[in-house]
């Protein structure tokens, strides 16, 4: 690879995610397992966790849009691919050639996709979605037989049937099990053959594996984040947190009482203070809201201090140290741990974001595995 010249780095520990995954397949039996690879694998590399995922056991991938599914097909994976979100009707005669499944969600859509698909040399393989309560994209529940009467014509074939769950990360919130009953319901309506029947997200495959039917969609779990505070309560189970994010101290400097720091002067030195720069700043995903968040150096916390820059930042020392140690952001140094439950936390925001704001100028590096 091209050598790599600042010390910002992601590191994805791939042994976590192979953890993960047999974890997560345990829990759920003899249901197949669809690792969803989607927004570049929640920021941790799609082609790489893609080929990690289906060597530790996946059957199947997801993605949302075309053009993910067809960066994995280039970059040689050829496994069952399903595009969770909405597909144009120009990229279906494509989705034949490359054997990629995408979803039918709309009468109108699968309208237009059969005039689209007259003359093409096989069916188009499609996944029926139904909004049982999501409110976003699906057939209503009441539009299943004219959905299946559309799909019985021969430019079609219908490999599978889903809804997404609106709750499953909640505690008792009774529109999670209004959904299941309205999506088995549904199912029970369907005679035109066998199909893969998936509800599960992350959450629902972890705390109700009896509704794992065919096929679970494991998402965040299989990065080691657990999909909400409730969950990582109630799971019982051992996740690795798969992405680490480093950097080094590229100049340290003593400052006296009463020094400002960084841009608009919020930070103010209560004494004679040792301060280190670091190369990472709110360009690379470290937002300005992390100001005051805790960095590891030497196994020791210390917090970002003064407003975060766009590509760089500063930190209060305990004492002086050398420059070229080496700062964990997130993850483990000696015997302490950054999580991104934390980032999440000191951002006012749900774990899900915090890999997919770190920018592509932060190099994704792997071992293990």
């Amino acid at each position: 690879m091209d050598i790599i010249y600042r010390p910002t780095k992601a590191i994805i520990d791939l042994e976590a995610i192979d953890h993960n995954m047999k974890v997560l397949k345990e829990r759920v039996g003899a249901a197949r397992v669809m690792a969803v690879v989607k927004a570049d694998a929640y920021g941790h590399g799609i082609v790489q966790i893609a080929k990690q995922a289906l060597k530790s056991g996946a059957e199947m991938l997801a993605v949302a849009t075309p053009d993910e599914a067809l960066y994995l097909r280039d970059h040689a994976v050829d496994a069952e691919i399903l595009i969770l979100g909405a597909s144009p009707v120009s990229f279906l005669g494509e989705a034949v050639k490359r054997n990629i499944t995408v979803t039918a969600y709309s009468l109108e859509w699968m309208e237009a996709a059969a005039a689209g698909l007259e003359g093409t040399d096989a069916p188009l393989k499609i996944h029926l979605k139904f909004d049982t309560g999501m409110r976003r994209i699906g057939f209503e529940p009441e539009e299943a037989e004219a959905a299946f009467a559309v799909a019985a014509n021969p430019v079609f074939e219908v490999a599978g049937m889903f809804t997404h769950f609106a709750t499953a990360d909640e505690a008792a919130n009774p529109l999670f099990l209004e959904q299941a009953e309205r999506i088995k319901a549904i199912r029970q309506k369907w005679n035109g053959g066998p199909l893969l029947f998936h509800v599960s997200n992350s959450a629902a495959a972890i705390l109700n594996p009896e509704l794992a039917f065919d096929a679970v969609r494991i998402g965040i779990s299989l990065y080691g984040i657990a999909p909400s505070s409730y969950v990582k309560n109630e799971m019982h189970l051992e996740l690795k947190q798969a992405m680490g994010l480093e950097t080094e101290i590229i100049h340290v400097k003593k400052v006296k009482k009463g020094d400002k720091v960084s841009y608009g002067a919020t930070y103010t030195s209560d004494e004679d203070e040792w301060i280190a720069t670091l190369p990472i700043g709110y360009a690379d995903g470290l937002l300005r809201g992390l100001q005051g968040q805790e960095v590891l150096v030497g196994g020791q916390r210390m917090p970002i201090i003064g407003r975060i820059c766009m590509d760089q930042c500063m930190i209060r020392l305990p004492e002086k140290i050398a420059v070229g140690e080496k700062v964990q952001l997130l993850g483990t140094q000696l015997n302490d741990t950054i999580s991104i439950e934390e980032w999440a936390e000191k951002l006012g925001t749900i774990p899900y974001e915090i890999p997919c704001i770190l920018t592509a100028r932060v190099p994704r590096l792997y071992r293990g595995a």
